[in-house]
């Protein structure tokens, strides 16, 4: 099951790459028609935030499987092996609650605004187009906190877990001194 959800992790994040490289591109193409040849190109200013969004929602997921959500690690290198389980156990279901209500109130929100066909600003793309990321990257990052609930539960180490043998770096600009 980690494999699984590893992979579909990895896949998600890979998307929200490509949509970041897209993302600059549009931003780049939009410098040029606005400056160089006089001709603003509006909607790529929509298009561009909505690729935001889709690198938000798509990348929050392999951010908590690799365990780089924002943590103190230094409290909780500090607990002892036992409390700092409970720490992670404890983390990874507040992101999977918090997962959850994503995913309803997403899911709400494209039900809505297939029911009323709002429409965005670009001719022709629905708004629930762009709202389906919201359920979409919550399903995600569900499916990875379940899982590391899963094997903190059962008594495994799930992949990625900070062992908090971690050494901050001796160099003082590396610790911004």
């Amino acid at each position: 099951m980690q494999r699984a959800v590893a992979l579909l992790s990895r896949f998600a994040c890979g998307l929200a790459s490509v949509s970041t490289v897209v993302c600059l591109l549009l931003i780049g193409a939009s410098v040029v028609a606005r400056y160089v040849f006089h001709t603003p190109q509006p909607w790529i200013d929509k298009v561009a935030g909505w690729l935001v969004v889709a690198l938000v929602l798509l990348a929050a997921p392999e951010a908590q499987r690799r365990f780089e959500h924002i943590g103190v690690d230094v409290a909780v290198g500090r607990l002892g092996p036992r409390l700092a389980r409970v720490a992670h156990l404890v983390g990874a279901a507040s992101v999977a609650v918090v997962a959850a209500i994503l995913l309803w109130a997403g899911w709400e929100a494209v039900e809505f605004s297939r029911m009323v066909g709002l429409m965005t600003e670009i001719e022709g793309v629905p708004e629930w187009w762009i709202q389906l990321l919201l359920p979409v990257g919550s399903t995600v990052l569900l499916l990875v906190a379940l899982a590391q609930c899963l094997v903190l539960l059962t008594g495994g180490t799930p992949e990625n877990l900070p062992s908090g043998e971690d050494e901050l770096p001796r160099d003082t600009l590396a610790r911004g001194e």
